[in-house]
């Protein structure tokens, strides 16, 4: 056998250069670990101009089928991004019996059923590591270390930028924007933050932890989405007050009735491990029968971070040529997708209002809430600076998504409510 591995690399941003640089300090430790000799030959790069830095035996190319159709090249490693031109490029290079390590949680998340079909045909190896939580291994840990128990429930934060948008604004008592501007001056969001601040992202990385987790084909729109846009400095504040801590949470469940993912902002008790996970840092909390409770920590971006997943899951492809058992690592999903419905989903709320005060009101309010069957965990009012006004923020305890929609409509048409400032999901507590 050939003790020398051909790598071709798609992307020399910021990940891509970080790949290559722990090629070149780890060569020793990863020649040790799976006894063969990596080498990148060639660089796929959108501008062939620009000065590179790479090794002395590796050429740049504009022009991918240099790479997907190069006889010589054993494993392709993909850190360009993108989704549709990214696909067709990596189905060619299958077709062409190349091995295949991805950052790209876009393309897993919509297209990974039919790239692994496509491994399966023509024996080749599909990783993706990388594609959630950056440097925390949590997609090996579902795969691998989890596999002989049955996971319930995953939950974490997995989107670095809110969580520094969100921390930022809890630690300082700044408004959304202010601390959004100083995320994109830090390179902490991208210029266009739609992706991360609305939940996109996140929902991405949720699909991709449900499909592995539960073994169930688990599609990006199937995902209950809201992004945290409308956050304000007050929620914050209330929910401190009460015990809590608003960060932006991927949930994804199962249980009899079936599965529920959704990614949103999610009140958390501060003594909760993820209210501690502060900054760009990512957190996954997992929930297995046997196992009980564990909690995955660590940088979810980043250039060497990211980087050391993507070669961890080049060591595994070679580790699996050495053996002969490439193309074999995928399982087709177990069971049959079972979404819950409305009825089904249930967790508890809370809710902030503006609301006129006068007498009767309280009771207007409980009414509605009793005819829907919703409780209370919590309640606070307290006056404002508008004449005739009482502020409520109330945490109910667990009601199901259609009673609580149901309740919120009703509220929202009676005449002493004034406005509905904020909803969110609640997650623990008494």
């Amino acid at each position: 056998m050939n003790n020398t591995i051909t790598v071709g690399l798609l992307g020399l941003g910021t990940v891509g250069s970080g790949v290559i640089e722990i090629l070149r300090d780890h060569k020793e430790r990863i020649e040790h670990k799976t006894g063969c000799h990596v080498t990148i030959k060639s660089v796929l790069v959108s501008d062939m101009k620009k000065p590179r830095e790479v090794p002395a035996e590796t050429q740049l190319t504009d022009q991918y089928q240099d790479i997907t159709r190069d006889p010589e090249i054993d494993v392709i490693v993909e850190v360009m991004g993108g989704i549709d031109h990214t696909l067709t490029i990596l189905l060619e290079a299958i077709e062409h019996g190349k091995h295949i390590v991805t950052a790209n949680k876009d393309l897993v998340a919509q297209h990974g059923e039919q790239l692994f079909e496509a491994c399966q045909k023509h024996q080749c190896d599909l990783y993706y590591e990388a594609s959630v939580a950056g440097g925390i291994p949590i997609i090996r840990t579902i795969m691998d270390g989890l596999s002989s128990d049955r996971i319930h429930k995953m939950m974490g934060i997995v989107n670095g930028t809110t969580n520094y948008i969100m921390t930022k604004m809890a630690q300082d008592g700044v408004d959304f924007d202010s601390v959004l501007k100083e995320a994109q001056e830090l390179g902490f969001a991208e210029a266009d933050p739609t992706a991360d601040v609305d939940g996109l992202d996140a929902a991405r990385k949720m699909t991709i932890l449900s499909i592995l987790g539960f073994s169930m084909p688990y599609r990006l729109e199937d995902v209950d989405l809201k992004g945290i846009r409308g956050i304000s400095s007050a929620d914050i504040m209330y929910a401190e007050e009460m015990g809590y801590r608003i960060k932006l949470i991927g949930i994804a469940e199962n249980d009899h009735n079936g599965v529920s993912v959704s990614v949103e902002p999610t009140m958390l008790p501060i003594q909760h491990p993820l209210s501690s996970v502060n900054d760009e840092y990512n957190a996954v909390y997992v929930y297995g029968d046997a196992v009980g409770e564990t909690m995955f920590y660590g940088p979810g971006a980043g250039k060497l971070p990211t980087a050391t997943a993507v070669v961890s899951d080049l060591i595994a492809i070679l580790k699996n040529i050495r053996l002969g058992t490439t193309g074999t690592a995928y399982v087709q999903p177990q069971f049959p997708k079972q979404v819950k419905t409305k009825d089904e989903k249930i967790s508890k709320k809370y809710i902030r209002l503006h609301v006129d005060d006068k007498a009767g009101m309280l009771s207007e309010l409980t009414n509605i809430f009793a005819q829907y069957d919703i409780s209370f965990d919590q309640f606070i009012q307290r006056s404002t600076d508008e004449e005739g006004e009482r502020e409520l923020m109330l945490v109910t305890h667990q009601v199901s998504e259609s009673d609580f929609e149901k309740a919120a409509q009703d509220l929202d048409s009676l005449a002493a409510v004034r406005n509905i400032d904020s909803i969110y999901r609640v997650e623990g507590g008494n």
